[in-house]
């Protein structure tokens, strides 16, 4: 059966129920709700599945529970700090899909789980970075082109700035049903700033396992080692397709990508098991408690096997 539904000049749906009242489906005035509009009217078309939702924060509570304990046995603080923060972000923005699960038009709700959601991957990222510094500083911090310290100095504060744009980009288009090209652009921006980032990133680690590989060669490296660099294959462009498909029609309710519920649980399962960056995020976080660096760069059963010895570079391993 055909909705009875109309627009208004500022572009906000208006659905008219069997009962003859009037509802807003978008704009201040929105008082839409699932027991009065069709659900299809709203930003996302779907009802936010909440065994879904349930599920990913339960995930998200073992893995904080579990880098929690491995950060205080190991004193890891910084590694904790970033998944713990990750954590939290992510459990908080799928609150805010069961939020959207109860009233699929609740402006709070969509707006604490779309930049939460977005945001989060960066604490994760930032996890990753703090690895490759160790494993630098663990292999030949000399073979490096630059101190290993720099690989989170500069990559953090890049993932920030492009999470942060991307955020309130997709905010801005969000509660303007699409209709703030600015948001738009602003949020492609940040798209295009982190794409730039990973492949700056990918190309350090790959430039610095080059120019150390005389070294690692003849080293003899554990299962847990060789599970870091497991992290950065193919997660970075598998997280690029997903920003790239999800912004590409901006957040209107003609969007195909932000209106297909299947696709982004799908998405949020395909795209992380190899990368912890914002995303994507689920099977990241607990690859993250296998690869945990206290279990290769904190246990006396896998000391450096450097063989130079480099105060400099020992002072600085141990503020990590």
């Amino acid at each position: 059966m055909a909705m009875n539904v109309t627009e208004g000049t500022d572009g906000t749906l208006y659905y008219t129920a069997p009962s003859g009242l009037v509802y807003a489906a978008g704009g201040d005035n929105v008082n839409c709700t699932i027991s009065t509009c069709p659900v299809e009217l709203s930003v996302y078309g779907y009802r936010a599945s909440l065994p879904f939702s349930i599920l990913v924060i339960v995930l998200y509570a073992i893995v904080a529970i579990i880098q929690l304990w491995l950060g205080i046995r190991y004193r890891v603080w910084g590694f904790m700090s970033c998944m713990l923060l990750g954590c939290i972000t992510e459990i908080i923005g799928y609150v805010g899909r069961i939020m959207m699960w109860d009233n699929p038009w609740m402006d709070s709700g969509f707006i604490m789980q779309i930049v939460l959601i977005t945001i989060a991957p960066v604490f994760f990222a930032a996890a990753i970075y703090v690895m490759i510094y160790q494993i630098a500083n663990y292999i030949s911090p000399s073979s490096s082109r630059f101190p290993p310290s720099l690989f989170y100095w500069i990559f953090i504060p890049c993932d920030i700035i492009s999470l942060i744009l991307q955020a309130a980009g997709g905010a801005m288009s969000a509660t303007s049903n699409g209709g703030n090209q600015a948001g738009v652009n602003i949020a492609l921006a940040g798209l295009a700033f982190q794409v730039f980032t990973l492949v700056a990133f990918i190309v350090a680690v790959f430039d610095y396992m080059w120019l150390s590989r005389r070294v690692w060669r003849n080293m003899e490296l554990g299962w847990r080692f060789k599970s870091y660099f497991d992290e950065i294959e193919g997660g970075p462009t598998l997280t690029i397709l997903q920003r790239v498909y999800e912004l590409s029609e901006g957040y209107s309710r003609d969007s195909e990508a932000l209106r297909d519920q299947p696709l982004f649980i799908a998405l949020e399962g395909a795209s992380i098991p190899k990368l912890t960056s914002n995303s994507m995020v689920i099977a990241a976080a607990w690859c993250l408690v296998g690869a945990h660096p206290g279990f290769v760069f904190h246990s006396r059963s896998h000391p450096s096997p450097r063989k130079e010895s480099n105060p400099a570079s020992e002072s600085e391993e141990s503020k990590a």
